[in-house]
Protein backbone atom coordinates (compact mmCIF):
# COMPACT_ATOMS: atom_id res chain seq x y z
CA UNK A 1 0.00 0.00 0.00
CA UNK A 2 1.76 3.41 -1.31
CA UNK A 3 2.33 6.05 1.43
CA UNK A 4 -0.21 8.45 -0.02
CA UNK A 5 -2.97 6.11 -0.34
CA UNK A 6 -2.07 5.65 3.73
CA UNK A 7 -2.50 9.38 4.23
CA UNK A 8 -5.83 8.78 2.51
CA UNK A 9 -7.20 6.68 4.54
CA UNK A 10 -5.70 7.48 7.81
CA UNK A 11 -7.73 11.16 6.72
CA UNK A 12 -10.70 9.11 6.32
CA UNK A 13 -10.74 7.40 9.52
CA UNK A 14 -9.81 10.43 11.68
CA UNK A 15 -12.37 12.37 9.95
CA UNK A 16 -15.01 9.50 11.20
CA UNK A 17 -13.21 8.75 14.68
CA UNK A 18 -11.61 11.81 15.75
CA UNK A 19 -14.32 13.49 17.70
CA UNK A 20 -15.85 9.67 18.76
CA UNK A 21 -15.50 9.60 22.52
CA UNK A 22 -16.64 5.62 22.90
CA UNK A 23 -15.68 2.71 20.78
CA UNK A 24 -15.46 -1.32 20.89
CA UNK A 25 -12.94 -3.57 20.16
CA UNK A 26 -13.85 -7.22 18.62
CA UNK A 27 -12.47 -10.12 16.20
CA UNK A 28 -14.48 -11.20 13.51
CA UNK A 29 -11.78 -12.94 11.94
CA UNK A 30 -12.99 -16.45 12.93
CA UNK A 31 -16.78 -15.67 11.32
CA UNK A 32 -17.79 -16.63 7.86
CA UNK A 33 -18.62 -14.84 5.45
CA UNK A 34 -22.40 -15.20 5.36
CA UNK A 35 -21.92 -15.10 9.46
CA UNK A 36 -19.92 -12.14 8.77
CA UNK A 37 -22.42 -10.21 6.67
CA UNK A 38 -25.08 -11.76 8.80
CA UNK A 39 -23.36 -9.62 11.76
CA UNK A 40 -22.80 -6.46 9.76
CA UNK A 41 -26.98 -7.14 8.82
CA UNK A 42 -27.67 -7.14 12.56
CA UNK A 43 -25.32 -3.75 13.84
CA UNK A 44 -26.83 -1.54 10.96
CA UNK A 45 -30.12 -2.59 12.06
CA UNK A 46 -29.19 -1.23 15.65
CA UNK A 47 -27.19 1.53 13.64
CA UNK A 48 -24.02 0.55 14.59
CA UNK A 49 -21.03 0.58 12.41
CA UNK A 50 -18.01 -2.20 12.03
CA UNK A 51 -14.95 -1.58 10.80
CA UNK A 52 -11.95 -3.59 10.14
CA UNK A 53 -8.75 -1.80 10.17
CA UNK A 54 -5.23 -2.44 9.96
CA UNK A 55 -3.79 -1.94 14.09
CA UNK A 56 -1.12 -0.05 12.18
CA UNK A 57 -3.23 2.65 10.91
CA UNK A 58 -5.89 2.71 13.68
CA UNK A 59 -3.15 3.09 16.08
CA UNK A 60 -1.64 6.40 13.97
CA UNK A 61 -6.16 6.92 13.77
CA UNK A 62 -6.34 7.29 17.40
CA UNK A 63 -3.30 8.93 18.44
CA UNK A 64 -4.00 12.31 20.50
CA UNK A 65 -7.74 11.68 20.16
CA UNK A 66 -10.25 11.35 22.73
CA UNK A 67 -9.83 6.71 21.63
CA UNK A 68 -5.71 7.05 22.39
CA UNK A 69 -6.61 4.06 25.17
CA UNK A 70 -7.83 1.52 22.85
CA UNK A 71 -4.69 1.85 20.60
CA UNK A 72 -2.55 -0.06 22.87
CA UNK A 73 -4.74 -2.70 22.93
CA UNK A 74 -4.42 -3.25 19.21
CA UNK A 75 -3.24 -6.70 19.22
CA UNK A 76 -4.18 -9.52 16.78
CA UNK A 77 -7.05 -8.85 14.49
CA UNK A 78 -9.49 -5.91 15.43
CA UNK A 79 -12.63 -4.56 14.36
CA UNK A 80 -13.43 -1.00 15.80
CA UNK A 81 -17.62 -0.77 16.40
CA UNK A 82 -19.30 2.69 17.20
CA UNK A 83 -22.54 3.47 17.07
CA UNK A 84 -24.46 6.92 18.31
CA UNK A 85 -26.32 5.33 21.36
CA UNK A 86 -22.98 4.74 23.10
CA UNK A 87 -20.67 1.51 24.08
CA UNK A 88 -22.74 0.55 26.52
CA UNK A 89 -26.17 0.05 24.42
CA UNK A 90 -23.89 -1.60 22.04
CA UNK A 91 -22.26 -3.92 24.38
CA UNK A 92 -25.05 -5.00 25.62
CA UNK A 93 -26.36 -5.60 21.70
CA UNK A 94 -23.05 -7.34 21.15
CA UNK A 95 -23.24 -9.67 24.34
CA UNK A 96 -27.27 -10.83 23.00
CA UNK A 97 -25.46 -11.45 19.55
CA UNK A 98 -22.17 -13.21 20.68
CA UNK A 99 -24.07 -16.43 21.14
CA UNK A 100 -25.40 -16.44 17.27
CA UNK A 101 -21.75 -15.86 16.09
CA UNK A 102 -19.38 -18.45 18.29
CA UNK A 103 -16.43 -17.25 16.33
CA UNK A 104 -17.01 -13.42 17.21
CA UNK A 105 -14.11 -12.82 20.04
CA UNK A 106 -15.57 -10.17 22.37
CA UNK A 107 -12.53 -7.86 23.43
CA UNK A 108 -12.26 -4.84 24.92
CA UNK A 109 -14.63 -0.80 25.00
CA UNK A 110 -14.06 2.19 26.17
CA UNK A 111 -17.40 3.71 27.40
CA UNK A 112 -17.80 8.06 27.43
CA UNK A 113 -16.38 9.12 30.88
CA UNK A 114 -13.54 6.08 31.43
CA UNK A 115 -10.24 6.74 31.10
CA UNK A 116 -8.81 2.92 30.44
CA UNK A 117 -10.65 0.20 28.60
CA UNK A 118 -12.51 -2.19 30.00
CA UNK A 119 -13.55 -5.88 28.90
CA UNK A 120 -16.72 -5.62 26.61
CA UNK A 121 -18.41 -8.18 29.47
CA UNK A 122 -17.90 -5.49 31.73
CA UNK A 123 -19.39 -2.63 29.53
CA UNK A 124 -22.27 -4.41 29.16
CA UNK A 125 -22.89 -4.58 32.46
CA UNK A 126 -22.68 -0.62 33.32
CA UNK A 127 -25.68 1.26 33.22
CA UNK A 128 -26.27 2.52 30.06
CA UNK A 129 -26.58 7.03 29.72
CA UNK A 130 -30.79 7.09 29.48
CA UNK A 131 -30.78 4.41 32.66
CA UNK A 132 -28.21 7.32 34.44
CA UNK A 133 -30.23 10.06 33.28
CA UNK A 134 -33.63 8.31 34.46
CA UNK A 135 -32.01 7.69 38.00
CA UNK A 136 -31.09 11.44 38.25
CA UNK A 137 -34.26 12.42 37.40
CA UNK A 138 -36.07 10.03 39.54
CA UNK A 139 -33.64 11.54 42.26
CA UNK A 140 -35.38 15.25 41.92
CA UNK A 141 -38.59 14.20 41.14
CA UNK A 142 -38.29 12.50 44.10
CA UNK A 143 -37.58 15.08 46.32
CA UNK A 144 -40.14 17.24 44.93
CA UNK A 145 -42.86 15.15 45.53
CA UNK A 146 -41.69 14.57 49.38
CA UNK A 147 -42.02 18.59 49.69
CA UNK A 148 -44.92 18.54 47.60
CA UNK A 149 -46.46 15.70 50.22
CA UNK A 150 -45.53 17.93 53.26
CA UNK A 151 -46.98 20.99 51.72
CA UNK A 152 -50.24 19.49 51.36
CA UNK A 153 -50.71 17.17 53.94
CA UNK A 154 -52.47 19.61 56.41
CA UNK A 155 -54.76 20.34 53.47
CA UNK A 156 -55.78 16.62 53.33
CA UNK A 157 -56.65 16.13 57.05
CA UNK A 158 -58.28 19.70 56.63
CA UNK A 159 -60.33 18.02 53.55
CA UNK A 160 -61.08 15.07 55.63
CA UNK A 161 -62.27 16.20 58.67
CA UNK A 162 -65.05 18.59 56.49
CA UNK A 163 -65.78 15.11 54.15
CA UNK A 164 -66.53 13.61 57.48
CA UNK A 165 -68.90 16.56 58.93
CA UNK A 166 -70.64 16.74 55.72
CA UNK A 167 -71.23 12.85 55.54
CA UNK A 168 -72.52 13.06 59.67
CA UNK A 169 -74.67 15.56 58.47
CA UNK A 170 -76.07 13.93 55.37
CA UNK A 171 -77.26 11.28 57.92
CA UNK A 172 -78.82 13.45 60.32
CA UNK A 173 -76.19 13.15 62.90
CA UNK A 174 -75.28 16.51 65.10
CA UNK A 175 -72.24 17.85 65.41
CA UNK A 176 -70.63 17.75 68.82
CA UNK A 177 -67.50 19.59 69.71
CA UNK A 178 -65.01 17.34 71.56
CA UNK A 179 -63.54 18.00 74.95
Amino acid sequence: MSRKLKELIVGEFAQRYGTAREALLVNVVGLSGTDANRLRRELRARKLELHVIQNRLLRRVLASRPLAPLAGLLHGPCALITGPNGAVEAAKELVRLAPEFPALELKFGLPEGFEQPLPLAQVAALRSRIELVADVLSCAVSAGRRVAGAASAPGRRVAACIAAIVAKLEKGESIVKAA
